[in-house]
Formats: structure tokens, C-alpha cells, sequence
């Protein structure tokens, strides 16, 4: 036995918020666990220091699995994001202090390597399909094999996925929440264009994928994806708003392009009937989200069973913390697709030292014990908390919308 002697929540800015939960063992082994949900941070922190973290003290944090039930059967009220991202950063940590005390990198703990690295996705975007093009070129000659295409939209002032900063891209921009922006029409007629430039400009060596960010009904979004079947997209992330999977077997109906969905998803229960009748092909749960390791090998089992392949969120608002922890879930799973890869600030990357590597468009979680990631506490007391929030969509004429 190794029980939990303490526990505590770190909170840090380090150009973004994070919320990070450290554990330590009575013989002094530490664990990281990743908390962090974009725009509701304190809500996950006061959580964890409220209500978790004095059930886990003099528990056996060896005994993950059970740690992990108590968590969600004994809250009673499961699910959801704020519960889910607590209990992830509680099982994140747990694994990183068995992997140290037994010497391995977590995926060896998890059934060792099932490839030889993790395929990731760069972000290539620009206010123009032209400056997109340009920034997609860029991210080919540095080895991606795989590139996200997001363009702007002529006649709308701000798009979803078009940043100021062409390699740090963060949508938690304003002490109260910016309000962008939509038209369905004008977006419906770039997106097509944007892919034929690029697989102009591309070629057909490279993997091009898109997000939508829920902004479609079914019928808009079988149309989008039947004229992006030409250009053969990886896939269509995220078409519609997935509170009713229904939505997606009209989706079917009508494209053959590839779907992806999940990135806010938090238990297997939000993707049970996309999983089981296929009406996805990458279910995007993340770790933090869905309620650590120990969940998403759950899913990811499940959704092996019906052909559906990962292919995990990570962006900004996920610490390296959670990176590493995907990688080495990613390395070890059979059903692999890609990562989402946004790189971190080097603010962040001095706050969370790590031992996961770039290399050849794909990215490795190294040979450190555990997940390979830990959190300067020093570093981090330098960044105090800077609240942020999300921005928020309206129509044209001034309707609220999905953002």
C-alpha cells in the first residue's frame, strides 16, 4: 500500500490558465493531473479542493481503478464537465506516481507501444484562403503529415480558428466574453474553395482536416461534406451540435466524408449510440475532459468495437500535463487516428517541463517514468490567475448562436 499523504490544487497563467492537481504519497512519490476547463477553471479548482481532495487523503493511490468509481459513484451526481475534469486530473496523477514507482513511462504501464509515435495535426489558418495556403506550406516543411485548414470568411470580421498569432491560437481572450459574428451562407461557400487551393497547393501526400465547431444543422452539414468529397478531407469535425447523436445518421445520409466529434464530450454515455450504430469514424474525447485514463481506455475499447477511431482534442487549454498524458494513451491503443497538436507558449513549457518530442510529424511521450511531465511551482507562483472566458456567437441579425 501507498497511501495519498496530500494533495493540492496549483492555479497558474502562464499566457492561459490552468489548473493543475498535485498529489504525494506517504513515501514521497509526486503525480501530476491536469484539471484545467477552459473558461470555468475555478469552478474544477474549488471541486477538487472542496469536495475530492479530502476523500483522498490515507487512500491506497495504487488502487486507481477504485479510486476512479469512488469518484464518480459516490459524488452521485455524475457526468458532466466540471465532475469529469476533476476526476481526470485525480487519475492522471494516480498513473503518473505508479509509472514512477515502477520504474516505466506510463504506456508501458498500459500494454506497451502499439506504433512507433502519435500522428498529429498542425493548425494552418489566415484571414484568407491565400494566407492559409501559405501558413499550411509552412507546417509541410516542418513534417506534418496531417494540417487542420481554417480560413476566414469574407464579409464576417472574426471566424473560429483564425488567430492573430500564426502558432499560438487562444479563444479565451477577454475578461468578459467577446461576441463574434456568424453567417452560415458566407461560410458554406469559402470552405470548398479553401480545400481545392489547397490540395493545389498541397498535394495529395498530406492528410487536410477541417472543423466546424458545431456551427451547422445535419442537412447543412451533408451538404458541406458531399463538396469536400473531391478533396478527400481526413475529416469534418465536430458539424453539428451532438446533443442529438440522431443528427449524425442525417449527416450519413448524404456524404461519405469522414465525421469527428467529441472534443466536450465526458463519458462514454455522450457517444454510445454514435459509437455503436458508426454514425462517426473519430470520437475526440480527451483525457482532462472524460475522466482521465482510466475513462477514455474505456471508450476507446468501446469504440474499437465498431470501427471508430481516436482522435483526441489538444489544443491550448490543455496543459502539457494532458499532452503527455494523451501520447501515452495514444502510443498504446489499437485504435489510434491522429492527436490535435496547438504547441504551448514558452511560458508554458518552462511552467511544465516534459519529456514528449516532435519529430516527423509525430510526436513520441518519451522514456521518463510516469507521464513524463511535472509542474514548476515556482514558475508557476509568477503567473497569478487572469480570469477569461470563451467568446460567444450571434447571427447576422443578432441571434444568440452556437459559437
Amino acid at each position: 500500500m501507498s497511501k495519498i499523504r496530500s494533495a493540492r490544487v496549483i492555479v497558474t497563467c502562464p499566457g492561459r490558465n490552468f489548473v493543475t492537481l498535485k498529489i504525494e504519497t506517504e513515501d514521497g512519490v509526486t503525480g501530476v493531473g491536469d484539471a484545467t476547463l477552459n473558461g470555468r477553471e475555478l469552478a474544477v479548482a474549488s471541486y477538487l479542493s472542496d469536495h475530492v481532495i479530502p476523500c483522498l487523503i490515507g487512500r491506497d493511490a495504487h488502487r486507481i481503478e477504485d479510486v476512479w468509481q469512488y469518484l464518480y459513484r459516490g459524488a452521485y451526481w455524475r457526468r458532466g464537465p466540471v465532475t469529469m475534469s476533476a476526476i481526470a486530473a485525480v487519475d492522471m496523477a494516480l498513473w503518473d506516481i505508479k509509472g514512477k514507482v515502477a520504474g516505466l513511462p506510463l504506456y508501458q504501464l498500459l500494454g506497451g507501444a502499439s506504433r512507433e509515435g502519435v500522428m498529429v495535426y498542425g493548425h494552418a489558418n489566415g484571414e484568407s484562403i491565400e494566407d492559409t495556403i501559405a501558413a499550411a506550406r509552412d507546417y509541410k516543411t516542418q513534417g506534418y503529415k496531417a494540417i487542420r485548414l481554417q480560413s476566414g470568411v469574407p464579409g464576417l470580421p472574426s471566424t473560429y480558428g483564425v488567430s492573430k498569432d500564426k502558432l499560438f491560437y487562444e479563444p479565451a481572450d477577454a475578461d468578459l466574453p467577446t461576441e463574434n459574428i456568424w453567417s452560415t451562407e458566407r461560410y458554406m461557400r469559402v470552405v470548398p474553395e479553401l480545400f481545392a487551393a489547397a490540395r493545389d497547393a498541397l498535394g495529395w501526400d498530406v492528410h487536410l482536416l477541417h472543423d466546424v465547431h458545431h456551427r451547422l444543422t445535419p442537412i447543412e452539414a451533408g451538404r458541406l461534406g458531399k463538396d469536400l468529397e473531391p478533396y478527400r478531407p481526413f475529416w469534418m469535425e465536430d458539424a453539428v451540435v451532438a446533443d442529438n447523436q440522431d443528427s449524425f445518421r442525417l449527416i450519413r445520409q448524404h456524404t461519405t466524408t469522414p465525421l469527428a466529434v467529441g472534443e466536450i464530450f465526458n463519458t462514454v454515455w455522450d457517444a454510445k449510440q454514435l459509437i455503436q450504430e458508426q454514425l462517426i469514424d473519430y470520437i475526440r474525447a480527451t483525457v482532462v475532459h472524460a475522466g482521465g485514463i482510466t475513462h477514455l481506455r474505456r471508450i476507446a475499447s468501446f469504440a474499437d468495437m465498431y470501427n471508430v477511431r481516436t482522435g483526441c482534442h489538444g489544443a491550448t487549454d490543455l496543459s502539457p500535463v494532458t499532452m503527455a498524458a494523451a501520447l501515452h494513451f495514444d502510443l498504446s491503443v489499437p485504435n489510434f487516428g491522429i492527436q490535435e497538436y496547438m504547441r504551448h507558449t514558452e511560458e508554458t513549457d518552462a511552467v511544465f517541463p516534459h519529456a514528449y518530442t516532435f519529430a516527423n510529424g509525430s510526436l513520441h511521450p518519451g522514456e521518463a517514468p510516469g507521464l513524463g511531465v511535472d509542474i514548476d511551482e515556482e514558475r508557476a507562483a509568477r503567473h497569478p490567475y487572469n480570469r477569461a472566458y470563451l467568446p460567444v456567437n450571434r447571427l447576422e441579425d443578432g441571434s444568440m448562436f452556437n459559437w
